[in-house]
């Protein structure tokens, strides 16, 4: 089974890569050519991708050996599982009911210019009821939902170098 995934680890790291910047385009996209606001866990969902992309971007770099590609595949499973989290929570945020949706809170401009660090962290990460209004839907999952599928996506592609092998060539 696992003969279908014994490319060389580093295109595999490469392409983990493109789809995070793919996934990035996709949302600078929506933002300043739909004029979609990010709301607060949006912006988090992007610096998941964005970090979990610079471990693929390091990792396809970098053309480990067989321990680093273990090391590269755990940080990028991991930082991929953490934007999943966040993608999980925004989309139960989203199909909340009307009374249980969270309060709109300042604009993260406010936000950063006027909190601590650590507020504002925490902002990003716990959502505001901006984040419970969806602008877009495809075959019924919004951006949060496609999102999640594909955080999903990228740490079992991380994951699943854990056995695959660099090849010898001659």
């Amino acid at each position: 089974m696992f003969d279908l995934i014994k490319f060389n680890p580093r295109i595999w790291f490469l392409l983990g890569f493109v789809s995070c910047f793919l996934m990035l385009a996709v949302g600078a996209y929506f933002q300043f050519v739909e004029e979609m606001e990010p709301c607060p866990l949006c912006i988090s969902q992007r610096i998941a991708i964005l970090i979990t992309g610079l471990v693929f971007l390091v990792a396809a770099i970098h053309n480990p050996n067989s321990f680093g590609i273990k090391i590269y595949s755990i940080l990028g499973a991991i930082t991929a599982l953490c934007g999943a989290a966040i993608s999980t929570r925004h989309v139960w945020i989203q199909n909340l009911p009307e009374e249980e949706i969270p309060e709109c809170g300042p604009g993260l401009d406010y936000v950063f210019e006027n909190f601590p660090l650590l507020d504002t962290i925490k902002l990003m990460l716990n959502g505001t009821g901006d984040c419970a209004e969806v602008l877009w839907t495809f075959l019924g999952l919004s951006i949060p939902g496609w999102t999640l599928i594909a955080f999903l996506g990228l740490g079992t592609l991380s994951l699943l170098q854990q056995w695959n092998k660099p090849k010898k060539f001659l």
